[in-house]
């Protein structure tokens, strides 16, 4: 389905380049899209929690993200 906010010739760009780039590639570039929202994630909880050392951060991404409450 076509984003409302794309033409759909940029659309059809798009789907042909997927096409092109197989499996493999469209793989590769989600699982570089879920690092880079990860990593995104944790900059945001450190950026409120400064004070929270690195073990605490990922506790927090955690519970924030799969909304399991690890234990301490």
């Amino acid at each position: 389905m076509r984003p409302l906010d794309t033409s759909p010739a940029a659309y059809e760009y798009l789907i042909e380049r997927y096409r092109e780039i197989g499996p493999d590639g469209r793989s590769r570039i989600a699982a570089e899209l879920s690092d880079a929202v990860r990593q995104t994630s944790l900059a945001g909880i450190r950026q409120r929690h400064p004070e929270y050392s690195e073990a605490e951060v990922r506790h927090e991404f955690v519970r924030v993200v799969y909304g399991i409450d690890l234990p301490k």
